[in-house]
């Protein structure tokens, strides 16, 4: 392949699409007072009422890069394709696993651990300007604490280039002993009511002995350590790894982790839920900003009374049920051997996949209320799931090829993960 054939690590974090909410971004270690006040002015529109998605942690970002990410007026996630044959092929991807005709159990099973597709969607003034129409998994959250972790030993597919595979491993050179790697994550500290956010050169900066203490900081909200999120992140991954484990079709490069939790506190008996102390700009912000600097963000979430169920007892106990559970599946111990170099690699070759040629939204309001999220439709969560306030999805599938044995890359990523979230677990 050629030099073109780049890594995309976009997420699709995010969520909050809050006018009255100004945002400090910094650099490596970012670190932001989150204020309110009141703006005046409008929204400025993106093709057809669309905006650009904020509250991403990683990834290209729309008028920053050829590429980016929107968010419909309707709540929903566009990802605008990528040039062939990364675009086209994550496409077809989506299109496989949410093929109406889908009969494979495997298949089915995956669309579990994934945001819900909605086909294609493209502006009117731009048609040929083709978007994936994805759910937006942190839609439900008020405060959603949000990283994404890449996963695998490989950062880079079968077909890249030797400068592209030099580029990738410099970038991490720890990424096939340790697995993974963060992009990104942005947290809540319900103290002083501001999300501290770090970015993928923290991210890069972790090393062997490092890496615990500094996926650790995601689930710190400045009182405590959330061990509740911690588990049910413990269980949501293991059942990804379980469908790992039993399936040998697929083999995911640059493919990453969406981690997603509630940060506000749960409701007190009296219901009143806990918004932080009076907003100041605290010293981390004053001394890594410039006076004044702000980045407007928009917030489409919906604002209802969401029952938060943070018992530890609770969670532990679905923690220990799954550990006891143990994995199911076909764990043969067979090495991953990539797809064949000589074949196209530009489309999958799958039968009853969607047409590119998809109205410019139409029926997709329809939908999106047939699907629900959280409400039936073939992409509802397992029950214990919904026990909690805690998402984890798997996104960014530009580097998806069909295979013929389980992919042991993705495998070791997600166990040493799993390791280091249990480290954190029983600090």
């Amino acid at each position: 392949m050629s030099t073109q054939h780049q890594i995309m690590d976009s997420s699709l974090a995010l969520g909050r699409l809050e006018i009255n909410r100004p945002m400090v971004n910094l650099g490596t270690c970012l670190s932001g007072s989150v204020k309110e006040k009141e703006k005046g002015g409008s929204q400025a529109a993106h093709l057809n009422g669309c905006v650009p998605l904020s509250h991403q942690v990683a990834g290209h970002k729309y008028g920053v890069d050829k590429v980016g990410i929107l968010q419909h007026p309707d709540g929903t996630v566009l990802k605008q394709l990528q040039p062939p044959p990364r675009g086209p092929r994550e496409m077809q991807f989506y299109s496989k696993v949410y093929a109406e005709d889908c009969g494979d159990p495997c298949m089915l099973d995956l669309q579990h651990h994934l945001p819900k597709y909605f086909g294609t969607w493209s502006s009117p003034e731009s048609p040929n300007e083709l978007y994936l129409k994805l759910e937006d998994v942190t839609r439900r959250f008020q405060k959603p604490c949000i990283m994404d972790v890449k996963i695998g030993q490989k950062s880079y597919d079968p077909y890249a280039s030797q400068e592209k595979r030099d580029q990738q491993i410099k970038k991490y050179p720890l990424m096939e002993e340790i697995g993974f790697l963060l992009l990104g994550m942005r947290v809540y500290k319900v103290n002083s009511d501001e999300y501290h956010s770090y970015d993928q050169h923290y991210g890069r900066g972790l090393l062997k002995d490092t890496i615990t203490d500094g996926l650790s900081k995601f689930f710190s909200n400045g009182r405590s350590l959330r061990k509740d999120a911690i588990a049910a992140s413990i269980l949501k991954v293991q059942n990804i790894l379980r469908w790992f484990e039993g399936q040998s079709q697929l083999t995911f490069y640059a493919s990453s982790l969406l981690f997603v939790y509630e940060g506000l506190p749960p409701p007190s008996p009296e219901g009143h839920i806990f918004r932080g102390p009076p907003e100041k700009t605290t010293s981390a912000a004053v001394a890594c900003c410039e006076p004044n600097e702000e980045v407007l963000e928009y917030n489409n979430n919906i604002q209802v009374a969401v029952p938060l169920d943070y018992s530890l007892s609770t969670m532990y106990a679905m923690y220990k049920k799954g550990c006891t559970r143990g994995h199911r599946g076909n764990a043969t111990g067979a090495t991953t051997t990539g797809p064949n170099p000589q074949e196209d690699n530009s489309t999958w070759k799958c039968p009853g996949l969607v047409s590119a040629e998809q109205p410019n939204g139409n029926g997709i309001k329809a939908q999106l209320e047939e699907a629900g999220v959280g409400e039936g439709g073939r992409g509802e969560p397992h029950p214990e799931q919904r026990a909690s306030e805690v998402e984890v999805r798997m996104i960014d599938f530009a580097h998806v090829f069909p295979s013929e044995s389980q992919d042991q890359g993705y495998i070791y990523g997600l166990k040493h993960l799993l390791e280091v979230l249990q480290q954190i677990l029983h600090q």
